[in-house]
């Protein structure tokens, strides 16, 4: 049973940081990539980062790069988001994804495992 639990979320001034962290279980191997993505009120989830197995690999949508930062612990079995300098448009809830079938662009969502979610204000 694969289970992502995100945590970190919370209420920021705009120009301020938060990690996010996603612990993964279940999977039988490490060799999954990992991935955030995002979804603001009324509109549809879009792709912030991907990171791969080894996390020496990411992608990050435009919006976020050179803000955002993507890592993995695999001891830990865990992925981050360093996210810095952030902005008003930045609220939303932000998702873990997972999937051992899928490169770190992580395109293909209805394949991916998903996490609860975990608000992120920014005002």
């Amino acid at each position: 049973h694969v289970q992502l639990v995100e945590s970190g979320g919370e209420s920021m001034q705009a120009g301020g940081s938060l990690r996010l962290s996603c612990a993964a279980s279940g999977f039988t191997s490490d060799n999954v990539c990992m991935g955030w993505f995002r979804q603001a009120p009324g509109k549809e989830r879009e792709r912030d980062a991907g990171i791969d197995v080894d996390g020496t690999t990411s992608y990050y949508a435009d919006s976020v790069k050179g803000r955002f930062t993507v890592s993995r612990d695999n001891a830990e079995r865990t992925v981050y988001l360093q996210m810095d300098s952030l902005k008003p448009e930045d609220t939303a809830v932000y998702y873990c994804a997972a999937d051992p079938f899928s490169s770190f662009f992580l395109i293909n969502p209805a394949g991916h495992s998903w996490g609860q979610g975990t608000q992120v204000t920014v005002s």
